[in-house]
């Protein structure tokens, strides 16, 4: 008889995890909050381990950082990790854009327009970080279709900190938003046209543009590493 398998509900860590991850990604959380066990865990109605178990997990994940005998604390980004980030994601997106357009063309398309219609929608009534959270959808949508999981795995082990950047750094830069959503509409055509060189032109400008952003924006917040 074959083996049957089921879906199990969410570890309460698990859920705690989410939670706490969207709150970082969605600028719920500031960067350097404290996230001190107790506090947290009481707002979310759970226990230590949990918690812990959550925190741990996000401290891979590089989202929190856990300062023994100090506390757990939202990461705090530099110079270095926009750029850098950046370059290592320009190097794994235009690989998944190559291979999202040879595998998956039309589904790809689909997600790349429905998340442009979110950020259309969200520029019209001014909710900058509405306009972020679509603003990933739209980038994940190439890893999600490009047939390697190793590739997928390796932009989702960066991907928490990219969303934290988006959202926290440009959610209230009207000019930049502009010129991102241009930027994706001629994404999205040099696609549907499969252009491929169109496209890795216009998304290397995109990521590396929006890396100077994110750099001027944490040298206006004070943080002046390079």
């Amino acid at each position: 008889m074959p083996k049957l398998q089921i879906d199990l509900p969410k570890s309460l860590s698990a859920i705690v995890e989410e939670r706490i991850r969207d709150a970082i990604v969605n600028a719920e959380l500031a960067f350097g909050q404290a996230l001190p066990e107790d506090g947290v865990g009481l707002s979310m109605g759970v226990s230590r381990t949990p918690m812990r178990e959550a925190l741990a997990r996000l401290q891979m994940q590089g989202l929190v950082v856990i300062v023994p005998k100090k506390g757990t604390f939202v990461f705090k980004p530099t110079l270095a990790d926009a750029e850098q980030l950046a370059s290592f994601r320009l190097v794994l997106e235009l690989e998944a854009v190559r291979r999202s357009l040879t595998f998956a063309a039309e589904a790809t398309l689909a997600d790349l327009r429905a998340a442009t219609q979110d950020m259309r929608q969200a520029r019209t009534e001014e909710d900058g970080k509405a306009y972020a959270r679509a603003d990933t959808r739209f980038h994940e949508a190439f890893f999600a279709h490009c047939n390697n999981s190793y590739l997928a795995n390796a932009y989702h082990s960066i991907s928490g900190r990219v969303a934290a950047l988006r959202a926290h750094l440009s959610a209230g830069q009207e000019n930049e938003q502009v010129t991102s959503f241009e930027e994706h509409l001629q994404i999205i055509e040099s696609f549907e046209a499969g252009h491929i060189d169109k496209i890795v032109t216009t998304l290397s400008s995109h990521i590396l543009r929006a890396a100077t952003a994110y750099e001027t924006a944490l040298r206006r917040m004070g943080v002046e590493d390079a």
